[in-house]
């Protein structure tokens, strides 16, 4: 999924959240932003057409506006580049939205707090052409003469937008390229801790970690993909965290706050979650509207003695796959295997096949998952490679990322 970036950020919340809180004074009058009039977009020194195939990055800068105020303070905006390939800027592309029919510009991911010396990679504003344009293969054109502004605004501490003002609008001949589209893999979190896995806190994936699971059914921001995940399995009160990223240090995590029942997010000195009994739980975990939630899972669950993987790789037999918790009662096992495209394979009980699991997979940009269902089509791959396959055998959620 692309990740939206967006600089200085604690400066432009704190900033935008001061300039944007009600006061009172003697007189009770709230504070007023005082929005600059103009900025200038220069005009990027570029001879002939970019190649936005070949070229790496587009370089623009703007000159910073005359500062925003409030009460004589300087506030610091948030810029976003805007591209339109008719050069009107009336109506624009929302890529949650239903119908995007007559969008003429688009607004650029990331986000600026500078006009120094700004870098866009040319991969970004293809991208964006191709979502707003729905061109295919054959209707790209051969050049395009490309219009771009920038978007100056205050954000307030829920990104509300005030005191919007656009810089004039430059134009550039570029040459755009296909590439196939498609929506932002939903935003995975990772279960790690003593409760979980092997309970040894390290980093394999599988054996010491595993992922939370979208929901089938439910929605994810084609944008961001955040939305609603989960995991159900057993907790034994041994502790466990959630973690953003297994290579970003810890710098994204959810622990326990004051005692269990309360969760707090990027806080290093959280406490493990600790459930107050030892059972089968839902986790649950918004990452649109950071809501945790931990619960005692209501329905009675079978306990396997083993899992396996069978296909025509094998010849339909076992390929025993391993279960990620050996100290106590276990629902999620991984593999790691090579498999052939046009390999078809199923999940199934170790020695039988009263407990299936198959379906049609959803692809992601490192493998695809599957909502397995009890005795569905077989799952058949389509790119050679090494996969880890994780099963979580309550859910019937089947992943596979490529290593």
């Amino acid at each position: 999924m692309i990740m939206k970036k967006i600089y200085n950020l604690s400066m432009l919340l704190l900033a935008g959240a001061f300039a944007l809180t009600s006061c009172s004074d003697d007189n009770d009058s709230n504070p007023t932003l005082t929005t600059p009039g103009e900025f200038v977009l220069n005009q990027p020194t570029i001879t002939g057409a970019i190649d936005l195939d070949r070229s790496s990055t587009v370089d623009f800068s703007w000159s910073q506006p005359r500062a925003y105020n409030n009460y004589d303070t300087p506030v610091v905006p948030t810029y976003t580049l805007q591209i339109s390939p008719t050069a009107s800027f009336n109506h624009e592309f929302d890529a949650n939205a239903e119908d995007n029919t007559g969008a003429d510009f688009i607004s650029l991911e990331e986000t600026y707090s500078s006009g120094k010396n700004v870098s866009v990679v040319a991969e970004t504003i293809n991208r964006a052409l191709i979502q707003l344009m729905q061109w295919d293969e054959q209707s790209v054109p051969s050049v395009l003469d490309l219009a771009v502004r920038v978007k100056s605004a205050v954000r307030d501490a829920s990104f509300r937008e005030y005191g919007v003002i656009y810089s004039n609008v430059v134009s550039l001949k570029t040459v755009p390229y296909y590439i196939e589209l498609r929506a932002a893999d939903p935003e995975i979190w990772w279960l790690i801790g003593g409760d979980i896995c092997d309970g040894s806190w390290g980093g394999d994936y599988g054996k010491c970690v595993i992922p939370m699971q979208t929901i089938n059914g439910a929605e994810y921001d084609k944008k961001t993909g955040q939305g609603e995940i989960q995991w159900i399995g057993f907790l034994g009160g041994n502790g466990f965290k959630l973690r953003g990223s297994m290579e970003d240090n810890w710098a994204t995590q959810w622990g326990q706050g004051d005692a269990f029942g309360t969760y707090v997010k990027n806080d290093g000195g959280s406490g493990n979650i600790t459930v107050p009994e030892a059972g089968i739980y839902t986790v649950s975990l918004n990452t649109a509207t950071d809501e945790l939630k931990i619960e005692k899972y209501g329905e009675a669950v079978p306990v396997f003695d083993g899992m396996a993987i069978a296909g025509s790789f094998n010849e339909w037999g076992d390929t025993p796959m391993t279960p990620c918790s050996t100290g106590w009662e276990n629902h999620d096992w991984y593999i790691s295997t090579s498999l052939s495209a046009g390999d078809e394979i199923k999940i199934k009980q170790a020695g039988s096949w009263d407990y299936n699991r198959g379906g049609s997979f959803i692809t992601t940009n490192n493998g695809m998952y599957v909502y397995g269902v009890a005795n569905g089509d077989n799952l058949v791959i389509t790119e050679s490679g090494n996969y880890l396959i994780l099963f979580n055998d309550i859910t019937g959620y089947i992943r596979f990322i490529k290593q």
